[in-house]
């Protein structure tokens, strides 16, 4: 098997047909593979064989679906890397990995470079030069079998503790983690068009937009840079039916102040992943874009849906849903063994979609993995009818005097007050009680409310022990490539701000 083979299907079945589209760029699904061709050969030529690594360096443009293709064509593994990575970032990547070629974009070519000259990597810049390069190669026409359990991807985590670390996603993994968000969530067809704002070197982005949409013949039209102005301009423009986003780009969308002056009408589905999200937040989009959105679950070493709110069975506003096709759920105590109905636990996961383990480091796999069912990080709890909820992040756990106090019940409250935004609860350093809860708040435009006023409402409706002692006013928060609120950066301001 070889992931790849979905654009050899879909390009003789639909060869005229947008594949990939960027603005007034477009590109047919005959264009792509081709040019997925053209890149097998370039790479052949410079001696990549099947099992070698290639980094790919790239902003969601056109040229990303044809260098990924083209390297899972050649039979070789896709690094994808993030394009605002520095130089020593870049090199630790391309050495973890052993990639042997690195495709990087003009916009990101210092960098890269500098990364690239520390390790020995050969290297492609893609820039307006890239055209003539494809058209010069000899292009490899057939297709690399592939084993089913070979790596295909291999996708390195945030590295929140340490150096990142790369997750092997195999062919297998990646087909049915595709084929079940095709078929069973977004049950797309050739006719859809799908929005393409999360990051194409992102597993948000990769399965659930690039794959998905290679896979059943269907269009994804790319932003390279999410704002709500741009996104609801490509919405209406493209006629898009199918939205992905995280939470951030839900609440930007929301809150974006001209909406009711685009035409949405054509949208079908959306999802929501990356992180929770808000129940405030939905039921006000729904109401606002007159489109269900279903709310998923899913990690980079799950490739990355593991769990739905799936669109033919109830749905549950809070929810992450149950688990999807082949892939099963447990929530478990320290010693992995299952916690009672209703009880906090660390979300444990098997199934296809679940990753080879952690490229070469063994260790790292096993405490990742210790019995087959992948722990992740993520502490949830499950009701009596199957379906399963976040509670919180397990290293964002806030232990104060004692007490466990999970960040995104408070967040939850605080997006309830109509003058926020945004909010981040995030435990800050207490000499007597361990830990104090801290929120960061973003106001919405012209609000006129007071930290204390925040703080006041949130202490009605939460026990005592709660409520953010803490309270300061941003302008934004911290924002990872994806969207999602990075909250290992957020910092409470030097004044106190602690209140009785």
């Amino acid at each position: 098997m070889n992931l790849a083979d979905n654009l050899i299907r879909s390009s003789k079945a639909f060869p005229d047909r947008p594949a990939v589209r960027l603005d007034d760029t477009v590109l047919s699904y005959r264009a792509l593979e081709e040019s997925s061709a053209q890149v097998a050969g370039i790479l052949w030529d410079r001696g990549t064989r099947p099992g070698d690594r290639v980094a790919v360096m790239l902003p969601n443009i056109p040229e990303f679906a044809m260098i990924y293709y083209g390297v899972l064509r050649a039979g070789a593994v896709v690094v994808p890397m993030n394009p605002l990575l520095k130089a020593r970032e870049v090199a630790h990547y391309l050495r973890d990995s052993g990639a042997r070629v690195l495709f990087a974009s003009v916009v990101c070519a210092d960098e890269a470079l500098a990364g690239a000259s520390a390790t020995g990597t050969d290297h492609l810049i893609v820039d307006g030069a890239f055209e003539k390069i494809l058209a010069a190669a000899d292009p490899l026409t057939s297709l690399v079998e592939r084993a089913s359990a070979d790596t295909a991807v291999i996708l390195y985590t945030s590295g929140t503790t340490g150096l990142p670390k790369g997750a092997e996603l195999t062919h297998h993994n990646l087909e049915t983690n595709v084929e079940v968000t095709a078929m069973d969530l977004i049950q797309a067809g050739s006719e859809d068009v799908i929005f393409g704002g999360l990051p194409l070197f992102h597993s948000f982005g990769q399965t659930c937009g690039l794959n998905t949409a290679v896979r059943v013949g269907a269009c994804l039209t790319l932003v390279a840079r999410f704002t709500p102005e741009k996104a609801l301009e490509v919405l209406a423009r493209d006629g898009v039916t199918v939205f992905e986003g995280v939470p951030t780009m839900y609440v930007a969308l929301l809150g974006a102040p001209d909406r009711s002056t685009y035409n949405v009408s054509a949208l079908r589905v959306c999802v929501s992943g990356g992180a929770a999200l808000p129940v405030e937040v939905l039921r006000g989009f729904e109401a606002q874009f007159g489109c269900m959105i279903l709310e998923g679950y899913g990690l980079s070493e799950t490739s990355p849906v593991a769990s739905f709110n799936h669109p033919d069975r109830e749905r549950k506003p809070g929810s992450i849903g149950t688990p999807i096709r082949g892939v099963e759920m447990r929530v478990v105590d320290e010693n992995g063994h299952d916690v009672e109905t209703g009880e906090v636990g660390e979300i444990a996961i098997r199934g296809d979609n679940v990753m080879k383990g952690y490229w070469g480091q063994p260790a790292a796999t096993a405490d990742a993995i210790p019995d087959g069912w992948f722990r992740s990080g993520d502490l949830g709890r499950i009701d009596h009818d199957g379906y399963f909820a976040i509670v919180d992040r397990k290293k964002d756990l806030i232990i104060r005097g004692g007490y466990n106090v999970y960040p995104r019940e408070i967040e939850e409250v605080l997006y309830e007050h109509p003058a926020v935004v945004e909010a981040a609860v995030v435990g800050v350093p207490d000499e007597s009680l361990g830990e104090e809860i801290g929120a960061a708040v973003v106001l919405r435009p012209g609000a006129n409310v007071t930290e204390d006023e925040i703080r006041e409402f949130v202490k009605g409706q939460v026990a005592a022990y709660k409520y953010p002692r803490k309270v300061w006013l941003v302008e934004a928060l911290p924002k990872g490539p994806t969207g999602k609120v990075l909250k290992r950066e957020i910092r409470p301001p030097a004044r106190d701000g602690v209140m009785p």
